[in-house]
């Protein structure tokens, strides 16, 4: 994805964030992310619905009014093939094709993904854990603080393994973790809704550095996610 200096990260951030980290073509879903890649770098590209001038693909759809093309409404995060694909052939692929992709992709994703809404808390305790068994192993291992004991060198081989640990295993699992809860959010009580809204800012965050290379104000992991559904 170019880097575009008027795009705010902020609305990288969520695009990156609606798009848990796949492509958002339904037939697609490639991870932006790629494991070959080692998962350090994304190959990830923000794609205009409709175009900055009067031409270009879709430009005949454009609203009428005040529009802004670089606004989070007007881009979907595709993976480079598919990107090429749309604007090849902007017949078949129109506005409102696209803007359904977006609305859309979350629940394609999981159905993708095997995530269901289950009949028992129970069921969906157990689907949580196993995500997270996997970023705790990850973080135990790797992390630069409160996990690994070694002293934190951006440019040592270790935190750049967790660097890349981080965006291939931990943000992935982190971003299956929500459309679990959210596919089951009739079994969530207060207390687990409560949980769950930390642990959403907690992601962004994260998600926020390692994705879009901006320093927030991530909060820590709430330890009350150890007991959702229990």
């Amino acid at each position: 994805m170019a880097d575009r200096k008027h795009i705010p990260g902020e609305t990288k951030l969520r695009l990156f964030s609606a798009a848990a980290g796949h492509c958002q073509h339904p037939d697609c879903l490639q991870p932006l992310f790629p494991a070959e890649m080692g998962g350090d770098k994304h190959i990830a590209e923000m794609a205009h619905v409709i175009p900055h001038g009067q031409q270009g693909p879709r430009h005949e759809e454009r609203p009428a009014g005040e529009f802004e093309a670089d606004s989070f409404e007007n881009l979907i995060l595709l993976c480079p093939t598919c990107h090429t694909i749309i604007d090849k052939d902007p017949a078949a692929y129109s506005r409102n094709t696209l803007l359904g992709w977006k609305e859309n992709h979350l629940a394609t994703l999981a159905l993708r993904q095997g995530i269901l809404a289950y009949d028992e808390r129970g069921q969906a305790r157990n689907a949580v854990a196993a995500a997270m068994n996997e970023n705790k192993a990850v973080w135990k291992e790797f992390a630069p603080s409160d996990g690994s004991s070694f002293e934190y060198d951006p440019e040592s081989e270790l935190a750049k393994t967790w660097s890349q640990r981080m965006r291939s295993v931990i943000l992935p699992n982190h971003f299956r973790i929500q459309a679990i809860i959210k596919a089951n959010l009739h079994h969530a009580t207060e207390s687990d809704r409560e949980a769950f809204a930390r642990y959403q800012e907690h992601v962004r965050g994260l998600s926020e550095r390692h994705l879009c290379g901006v320093t927030g104000s991530a909060i820590r992991y709430p330890a009350e996610m150890d007991g959702i559904f229990a």
